[in-house]
């Protein structure tokens, strides 16, 4: 084990000023000042407005994410089973499917998508409120699966945007909710738009970056 100091990632109060030693019985007023000190800095942390307000509602965002209820195959089956006692994806507060695209922002792409229902899918998404996610569950709504004819759609991002692809024929429930914690991780790292300001998460330097 290494005695190699952890640098802080924090900003902390400036080192204090020397003070000379206290004569014997006179007290120990440095031993105070550095507990006083000690004591401020572990409940004291600095950042900035926007890094306050990006991680605000990021946090809302991710703990609150509510998806639209429908589904379009069998897909829809394992989909539905994320809901049940047994997975419980009201953990990550992700179980009010709503039946309303007004009210969703995550549109769950569960089952293969024909040509018929391509303008459907595309209307609910348009009807969904900003900020809005989309995943794509299983292989059929990612890239066709076994249906290559005419009749299915190769791929729903030909149609709406698509966040996170979950592969799978049909993808377990685990793999949706490993999905969901993918998006989760997505959202965490969006910026913030509140108006005209535009609020960036803090990117972490990379080791060797000048």
């Amino acid at each position: 084990m290494t005695n190699e100091k952890v640098e802080n990632p924090f900003r902390v109060l400036p080192a204090p000023p020397a003070v000379p030693a206290a004569r014997p019985g006179a007290g120990a007023p440095a031993d105070a000042d550095q507990a006083l000190r000690e004591e401020v800095e572990r409940g004291v942390l600095f950042t900035t407005v926007g890094g306050m307000v990006n991680w605000a509602v990021n946090q809302s965002r991710v703990n609150a994410i509510w998806p639209l209820g429908f589904g379009l195959a069998c897909c829809a089956i394992e989909m539905m089973a994320i809901v049940g006692p047994r997975f419980d994806i009201s953990r990550f507060g992700a179980e009010v499917f709503r039946a309303s695209p007004r009210q969703a922002d995550l549109m769950i792409v569960a089952g293969r998508v024909s040509i018929k229902m391509a303008p459907v899918v595309r209307q609910l998404y348009d009807q969904m409120p900003d900020p809005k996610w989309v995943i794509s569950m299983g292989a059929c709504a990612s890239c066709g699966g076994v249906f290559n004819n005419y009749a299915i759609v190769q791929g729903v991002d030909k149609i709406v945007p698509v966040d996170v692809y979950v592969p799978g024929c049909p993808p377990r429930p685990e793999a949706l909710i490993h999905g969901i914690m993918k998006l989760q991780e997505k959202i965490l790292k969006s910026p913030v738009e509140v108006g005209p300001l535009t609020f960036h998460p803090k990117k972490k330097k990379q080791k060797g970056a000048a």
